[in-house]
């Protein structure tokens, strides 16, 4: 009886223990959802997501690749990229590539080469190439930092192995939960993806020992932030979780032609403002101040601060954003420094000053390379190779006045003319008068200083003779003789004083509406005045003065408006000069006084200047003196020399 009481205690234990056995299978394939989470005699735990799980997982990532590959026309793609946008340079870059002498070109590739031309410094950073990824500069990192912080929509890889085996691929869901089966749900939501294994590591040891855990990210979720300010592409953005400022300013097409490089603000909820300076990582290769986003992060684009631009011989030509104290010094250090080639004692700055005029300045970098630039100063380093080269081959130096939109003074390449210099100006004003536009060159000059010279040294010898013969006529000299000669020499002292303009005549038509295509020299000024409404009268006239400009009147009906010419005055001598600087003279028909003949019957003109002569030369038998009174306004003495003769 004992030995049947034992059998049968023994048998009941056994189905007992096969009981237990099959009511943990059951238990563990309803919490896991399929029966393939089984524990063989003696094996480690196997632990897999349920099938539907699986197939559901599959499908949403089939959905999001057809969708990205639908928006972006690529593969593997991971941020979603706006179209790329057209570069557009500002109204200062503009000015300054004018300032170097860089003018747009016709054609598309020539265009596209005049855009990509001396931009503002970063431009291409936000700008590149191409705006699709396998263009974009700045991938996505390979790995998710330490500092990621989980939220809902992020995937989660899991591998354990030891005593409990499983390759989990685990979604955060939106209560920030993450279900790891046979351990349960653990919430995620803000835990720093570096302290996630220890997370998991902690929470799955209550179920099992002797085993370990690694964790890596898989898909990560979207997030939107804002972008605002001085932005190419204002408003929300949608970028993957891993994406930093930088990343989000490519997206939206970075800062606009007056959006700031410099004072970028990253605006957490609950934190204080975070400043970026993309110059730190143009300039330093330091990318420190690039925050990884969260989701609903502000990115606020400052407006620009002062920008100087930097052309001529330095290794960086280009538009920069300067920050409150920083100098001449620290431009060039921009801008790489010097060339090897350039003038580093000196440079030259554009500046506008408050009338709206460009005004060059030569600066001492030894001594001035620390004072602060300004705002809309060009900064210009000359180059010797540049001074080396002949002349013809050398950037000019010309100045634009009067009624032009921008006047001030521009280096222009060689071989520029005078209508790149009224192009490098803005162009005419509606008043613009180009008739009497007035070109003054230093060559012109200096030669006609030579000859002026020249000329009144053979009019001193004419008088000189004419003053003797008068004598010998007249022995004693009478009074008039005397007064006569007295009054010649004042003549002649003021003509001394009279210095050429170097004003070169440019033979317009009087309806012209464009200047020559006439090659501009190196201190060129030109002047283009708003259209005159008088005509003036000077000399020996009874009323010199300026009269309103009447269409159909001759000349001559001014010099009766001015009373007439005088007893002294010499109207057989009388010229006009107009208003492009060329002359008309009663006495001649060749040279620079063209037209000959009867000045007086000749229709007036807008600016015309009428001089009579004194009737001094007349001594004797030297009547050929009358000619040197109209011969000495061949040198361009203007009409302010005539008025001050008399």
């Amino acid at each position: 009886m004992n030995r049947l009481a034992a059998f049968r205690h023994l048998c009941s234990a056994a189905l007992v223990l096969m009981a237990s056995l099959s009511a943990g299978s059951a238990w563990a394939q309803a919490t896991t959802g399929s029966g393939e989470n089984v524990q063989s005699v003696g094996g480690p735990v196997r632990l897999n997501l349920p099938t539907n799980a699986k197939d559901e997982r599959e499908r949403e990532r089939e959905q999001l690749m057809r969708l990205k590959q639908a928006q972006q026309g690529v593969d593997n793609a991971d941020l979603f990229i706006s179209p790329r946008m057209a570069y557009k340079p500002s109204d200062f870059e503009l000015f300054v590539r004018q300032q170097a002498g860089i003018t747009r070109a016709q054609g598309d590739r020539a265009d596209a080469d005049w855009l990509d031309t001396l931009r503002r410094f970063g431009a291409d950073l936000m700008v590149p190439q191409a705006r699709t990824p396998e263009g974009l500069s700045l991938d996505l990192p390979t790995s998710v930092p330490d500092d990621y912080q989980l939220s809902a929509g992020d995937e989660v890889l899991v591998n354990l192995w030891g005593s409990v085996e499983g390759n989990l691929r685990l979604v955060v869901d939106r209560g920030g939960q993450l279900a790891i089966p046979r351990v349960g749900t653990l919430s995620v939501n803000g835990v720093r993806f570096g302290d996630l294994r220890g997370v998991i590591l902690r929470r799955a040891s209550q179920q099992f020992k002797n085993f370990d855990v690694a964790v890596s990210m898989g898909r990560v979720r979207s997030i939107r932030v804002y972008m605002t300010g001085f932005v190419n592409s204002p408003g929300a953005q949608s970028l993957s979780g891993l994406s930093t400022v930088l990343q989000a300013l490519v997206a939206a097409g970075g800062p606009s032609g007056v959006g700031s490089f410099r004072n970028i603000q990253l605006r957490r909820q609950g934190q204080a403002p975070m400043q970026l300076d993309l110059y730190d990582l143009l300039l330093k290769g330091d990318r420190g101040g690039d925050r990884t986003l969260r989701n609903e992060d502000v990115i606020h684009v400052a407006p620009i601060g002062t920008q100087v631009g930097v052309i001529g011989s330095v290794n960086r030509p280009a538009v920069y954003e300067l920050k409150g104290g920083e100098t001449l010094a620290d431009v060039l250090a921009m801008a790489g420094g010097p060339a090897a080639l350039a003038n580093r004692q000196q440079a030259v700055i554009h500046r506008i000053d408050a009338q709206g005029q460009t005004q060059l300045r030569t600066v001492d970098l030894s001594k001035e390379a620390g004072q602060p630039a300004q705002n809309g100063d060009v900064l210009r380093l000359q180059g010797f190779g540049d001074v080396a080269q002949p002349s013809a081959r050398q950037m000019k130096r010309v100045r634009v006045d009067g009624e032009v939109q921008r006047p001030g003074d521009y280096i222009l390449p060689a071989g520029s003319t005078l209508r790149d210099a009224l192009r490098a100006a803005g162009g005419t004003t509606a008043e613009a008068f180009l008739f009497g536009a007035e070109l003054t060159r230093e060559s012109v000059r200096l030669s006609q200083a030579e000859n002026y010279e020249r000329a009144m040294r053979d009019l001193e010898v004419e008088l000189t003779r004419g003053l003797v013969k008068g004598k010998e006529r007249t022995i004693p000299p009478n009074d008039e003789v005397y007064a006569r000669n007295t009054a010649l020499t004042r003549y002649v002292e003021r003509l001394r004083n009279v210095r050429p303009t170097g004003r070169v005549v440019l033979g317009l038509a009087l309806d012209a509406r464009e200047l020559p295509d006439m090659t501009i020299e190196d201190g060129d000024r030109l002047t283009l005045p708003i259209k005159p409404s008088s005509v003036s009268v000077y000399g020996s006239v009874m009323n010199s003065g300026s009269y309103v400009f009447a269409n159909g009147r001759s000349l001559s009906q001014y010099v009766a408006m001015a009373g007439g010419a005088a007893r002294s005055g010499d109207t057989g001598s009388l010229f006009v000069v107009r208003a492009d600087g060329s002359v008309v003279s009663n006495r001649s028909s060749s040279g620079w006084f063209v037209g000959g003949g009867a000045v007086e019957g000749l229709q007036a003109q807008p600016g015309d200047t009428v001089f009579v002569p004194e009737n001094l030369f007349h001594l004797g038998n030297s009547a050929e003196l009358k000619d040197w009174s109209t011969i000495l306004y061949q040198f361009g003495l203007g009409a302010l020399a005539l008025k001050n003769l008399k």
